[in-house]
């Protein structure tokens, strides 16, 4: 009799176990022992394991080969007596347990339904182990910490009688922007400074950053009267020893923002500090807002003192506030072809650059709330493309060609593998950089890609997780990617939440070399089109229809919550 299964959460009731099961398993006393010879492990993109066949063998059902009805594709096999038969005749069959010669999963007959052994599980796994090992993540980047984030209970503020008299003695109400959203201002051109506005905007209303600077986490102030780092490698100071830190330049910009002042604001001293950080980018000519961002986030790394004191961190994203906001870890899986051999990597990132895809929806794959469209009668009209397309391309299994053999470890020398990617650890701002501007290695030029790319405003990525990857490749059951800590894959990828809510686009317009940058705000379910120093409210199409090419979204919770009390009330 097998032990009865372990105990399970109150919230989620463990199905009862199946009695003909049970039954089967009392009249053997190793009941699955002849299976472990007739698995077979699929590699990586393949499918998950199934039962092995004969070349020869073409199994099919006896019952619907006698009537006219078409064979299905689903097939069962009987463990007592290895008659095969469909899922629709199963339960006129005399014995109860089979197996999908498909799935390699239990199935009784006489309850018509999947059934779950713990013993015949673990010896699919330990098919598939011996097939194909999985190593130990490489040591270019260590494998993220796997302890679970502290549950922090925020609590509305209500002032004392003490403070309630500093306010309306000490205080100046704001009367000019009582209907307005706070936060809202124009940033001016300073000459071909778009890229920098637009990206600035972005940055400006990210939750989590937004609440690190106006809670006074990085003082200005404070910050220029301290000393240089003994082993600072950026120019920090200028010859005449001023002072050059990106985060205190970004908590001035913070300050003037959120003060109430309506009128345009000139990041002035911000764009001289990156320029002498910088000084490759320095200059009056267009630039690109993703490498600006990318070179933005890395200075504010560089400045902040407390970077000095974490770097051991870097790796897991807790080292500075600019990449415990936007950092994330990428789980990179090559397997061999030929052997099966898997090397998995962990890489952190700040971004994720995703490649245009024209596939067609269907009805069948939509999802993420993206419209379902339909193929025209005309060939050479295809579908938009679609941000849940992208994430598909980019975590789909991808051959390695010649160019790019894989040194297997096991095979000891180079051969041709599948590479997949998914998301280990997602962070609590997404950042998507879509690949408009593509190089032409033949003509040596650059051109710009005008597709349409339709993308919701509540995200799920769970579908893209690494725990959701690894599913897909084991199927139906448990999943074996133990860590060398001892914790699975699922619980670090489930560690967070994977619902996010979309806050800010940033679109380019016209031609590569006399392009536009505007930013797209979204405050308290609002659309605000941020366009240098003119700031107006448009319709959500008008976002929808523009060429999006940096997208940002904040983890739901962190939305809602930045959400609540945004505007400012008149005094009573």
């Amino acid at each position: 009799m097998s032990s009865p299964p372990p105990a399970a959460p109150a919230s989620i009731p463990f199905p009862p176990p199946c009695p003909h099961l049970a039954s089967y398993r009392s009249s053997l006393s190793r009941p699955f022992r002849h299976l472990r010879r007739c698995l077979r492990a699929c590699p990586l993109g393949n499918g998950p394991p199934s039962i092995r066949l004969d070349a020869l063998a073409h199994p099919h059902c006896a019952a619907c080969s006698s009537s006219s009805s078409p064979c299905p594709s689903r097939l069962l096999a009987c463990l007592s007596c290895a008659q095969v038969f469909c899922p629709a005749h199963a339960s006129s069959h005399p014995h109860h347990i089979s197996v999908d010669l498909l799935r390699a999963e239990l199935f009784c007959c006489s309850c018509r339904d999947q059934v779950y052994d713990r013993d015949f599980d673990s010896a699919v796994l330990r098919v598939f182990h011996d097939a194909f090992p999985i190593t130990s993540p490489s040591t270019t980047a260590p494998a993220p910490t796997t302890r679970k984030r502290r549950r922090v209970h925020f609590h509305h503020w209500r002032p004392d009688p003490s403070h309630s008299h500093l306010i309306r003695t000490r205080s100046t109400p704001l009367h000019s922007i009582s209907t307005h959203p706070c936060g809202l201002r124009g940033l001016n051109n300073m000459g071909n400074t778009c890229f920098i506005n637009s990206v600035l905007q972005a940055l400006l209303h990210a939750p989590p950053l937004r609440n690190f600077f106006l809670s006074d986490r990085h003082n200005r102030f404070l910050c220029a009267t301290r000393s240089p780092p003994r082993n600072n490698k950026t120019n920090n100071t200028t010859h005449n020893g001023d002072h050059l830190c990106l985060a205190c330049d970004l908590d001035q910009i913070y300050s003037a923002v959120f003060s109430g002042d309506r009128t345009p604001f000139t990041p002035a001293k911000f764009l001289y500090s990156w320029w002498r950080i910088s000084s490759d980018l320095a200059s009056y000519e267009q630039q690109d807002a993703h490498e600006f961002f990318i070179s933005v986030l890395d200075r504010i790394h560089d400045n902040l003192v407390e970077d000095q004191q974490n770097s051991n961190n870097n790796a897991q994203g807790d080292c500075c506030i600019a990449h415990r906001v936007f950092s994330g870890i990428l789980r990179s899986d090559v397997t061999c072809t030929y052997c099966g051999f898997t090397s998995t990597t962990y890489d952190p990132c700040i971004d994720l650059s995703l490649d245009l895809d024209p596939t067609h929806i269907t009805r069948h794959n939509a999802r993420n709330g993206e419209r379902e469209t339909k193929q025209k009668h005309n060939k050479n009209l295809s579908a938009p493309t679609t941000l849940m397309r992208c994430l598909e391309k980019f975590t789909r299994p991808e051959r390695l060609d010649n160019e790019h053999k894989f040194y297997c470890q096991k095979c000891k020398e180079r051969r041709e593998s599948l590479k997949q990617m998914s998301i280990r650890k997602l962070p609590l701002v997404l950042c998507f950089h879509v690949k408009r501007f593509e190089h032409s290695t033949m003509k040596k030029t650059l051109r710009k890609i005008d597709s349409c790319l339709q993308f919701p405003f509540s995200l799920d990525m769970a579908p893209y997780l690494s725990s959701s990857v690894l599913r897909s490749r084991y199927g139906n059951r448990l999943l074996p990617a133990i860590l060398d800590n001892g914790e699975s894959e699922v619980g670090i990828s489930s560690g967070a939440s994977s619902e996010f809510e979309i806050f800010a686009v940033v679109t380019h317009s016209g031609r590569l070399d006399a392009g536009h940058y505007v930013t797209y705000l979204r405050i308290n379910n609002s659309w605000y089109k941020c366009d240098d120093a003119w700031v107006v409210k448009v319709e959500e199409s008008t976002v929808r229809e523009s060429q999006a090419y940096m997208l940002f979204y904040v983890q739901k919770v962190l939305y809602y919550t930045a959400g609540d009390n945004n505007t400012i009330d008149e005094p009573t």
